[in-house]
């Protein structure tokens, strides 16, 4: 299951004639940056932000630093990281992976710091997050002119990525306390709960024909709840409604699956369009 077709009419463009076009002053060509969306990229995806929800409480009962330093160490390592990423020519699974693994973490911190350092309601964090994540949506296109992800070929659109992906995070840990807190569902029903939502999305957008672009970006948001449900299940103790595995093995279990699955993609490319391979083949 993919969201890769009819986004717009951007979209359609081939990976050549749009890097062909966005070929003006100020712009630096690049291959597109970002992994076609298959059934890999949701798979990494649901397991990255399980891990985010695992190690930012690992992290944060472990090093002894608080909440505030945690988030502090976490948002400068996914500082670097994201210059490598910028660095980088094309799309690379590892350096791509491992910084959505770290805005994972740093989604979840943020979000946790504003519910409870700073005791901002979850409605209002929840309602913040989201004006924010349409306000750079609104920028992005108004820049861009389109919010396809098969065009992530140049630093601005780039950066508008990223900053998308960071907000999608920090909103769906935000909505996804604010469900578990208003509906007392446990983690197990949420994680169903978050599962049919994202179902949902997939049935709107290949039987009812809802736009590509706003399809991915709701599943995204979406993923981000059912991740943490799952690890919160996996992790939390017995008496708390989980299986009692707790936060290193859960992180460690989830972490090496990752990195399977990354090491696969980096080998085969299957996460890579034919078109982009072709030509980078070619180049």
């Amino acid at each position: 299951m993919t969201y890769e077709t009819s986004e717009t009419s951007e979209t359609a463009e081939s990976p050549a004639l749009h890097r062909s076009a966005a070929a003006a002053p100020g712009h630096r060509v690049r291959w597109n940056k970002v992994p076609e969306v298959t059934v890999y990229f949701w798979v990494i995806k649901v397991l990255c932000t399980t891990v985010g929800e695992t190690a930012a409480d690992l992290l944060n009962e472990k090093l002894g630093l608080g909440l505030t330093g945690v988030s502090l160490l976490m948002s400068a390592l996914l500082a670097v990281v994201l210059v490598v990423q910028f660095r980088t020519k094309a799309y690379r699974p590892g350096v791509y992976w491992l910084a959505v693994a770290l805005i994972s973490v740093v989604g979840t911190l943020i979000s946790d710091n504003l519910t409870d350092n700073m005791g901002i309601p979850l409605t209002t964090s929840t309602t913040v997050f989201a004006v924010a994540l349409a306000v750079v949506f609104a920028v992005w296109y108004r820049s861009e002119r389109t919010l396809s992800i098969h065009s992530i070929d140049t630093v601005r659109r780039e950066s508008f990525y990223w900053l998308a992906v960071l907000f999608t995070f920090a909103l769906g840990t935000a909505a996804g306390d604010l469900v578990a807190e208003r509906m007392a569902l446990g983690y197990w029903v949420s994680a169903v709960l978050f599962a049919l939502a994202i179902a949902a999305v997939a049935v709107a957008r290949f039987a009812l024909g809802l736009n590509a672009v706003w399809s991915f970006w709701l599943a995204y948001v979406l993923t981000r709840p059912l991740g943490a449900s799952v690890g919160d299940y996996l992790s939390q103790p017995t008496g708390d409604g989980g299986l009692g595995l707790g936060t290193v093995v859960t992180s460690v279990l989830f972490l090496a699956v990752i990195l399977g699955m990354v090491v696969y993609l980096t080998v085969t490319r299957k996460d890579v369009s034919e078109p982009e391979r072709i030509a980078q083949s070619a180049a």
